[in-house]
């Protein structure tokens, strides 16, 4: 067997196996059957309405944009997710995920650190147009979540119309798309607000 070969699988095994914790770490959104969802859940999500937007989207580069998208959260691994409605300190925020990144990273070689640290730095900057698309599409599935969700009693839908708002400016389909979230929040909060309820999540019936 080549050594150099079994190196890298050797790291790419060691690397798949220490970001399995993603798959449990839980966020403050749940599930059509009221299960929480977890940040892989989440993050996979995320990446497919990249790659979407991608294919509508000619000027973006979709595998970079997908990157991102999977890279964004990875540091939750080792720091768990925090709810934007806490506002939580963004300086902290990002240096203990800075320090987890880093902590995350260190089985993979120079080049394959270097690449994975790039993404989520550019991410966490927003310093190019696939960036600043990831941001709001990872608002917008945030928000798709909370309108598809099995949701606890008394859900603040009324937060989700001003929650991440500035990244939907100047640019056409982010416009579009946030008029198309803010929509379905409101549907979704009047069917909550109505005599019969919708505990049952948006495709209940009778």
């Amino acid at each position: 067997m080549d050594e150099q070969i079994a190196e890298k699988v050797a790291r790419a095994v060691s690397f798949m196996q220490i970001i399995e914790p993603l798959k449990s770490a839980t966020r403050t959104a749940w599930t059509q059957t009221g299960r929480r969802e977890s940040v892989a859940e989440h993050s996979w999500r995320l990446a497919m309405l990249g790659l979407l937007v991608s294919l509508q989207n000619q000027h973006l580069d979709g595998g970079r944009l997908v990157a991102l998208c999977l890279v964004h959260d990875l540091a939750e691994c080792l720091t768990g997710d925090v709810s934007a409605a806490a506002r939580p300190d963004a300086a902290q925020k990002r240096a203990q995920e800075y320090r987890a990144m880093k902590e995350l990273c260190a089985p993979l070689s120079a080049l394959e650190r270097e690449a994975l640290f790039s993404l989520w730095q550019e991410y966490e900057e927003g310093t190019t147009c696939e960036a600043r698309m990831a941001k709001a599409l990872d608002k917008a599935e945030t928000i798709l979540q909370h309108q598809a969700g099995k949701n606890p009693p008394g859900f603040d839908y009324a937060f989700n119309l001003h929650y991440g708002k500035d990244y939907f400016k100047d640019d056409s389909y982010l416009v579009a798309l946030r008029a198309a979230l803010d929509a379905g929040t409101r549907q979704r909060a009047r069917r909550e607000s109505s005599p019969c309820g919708g505990r049952d999540g948006p495709h209940k019936k009778g």
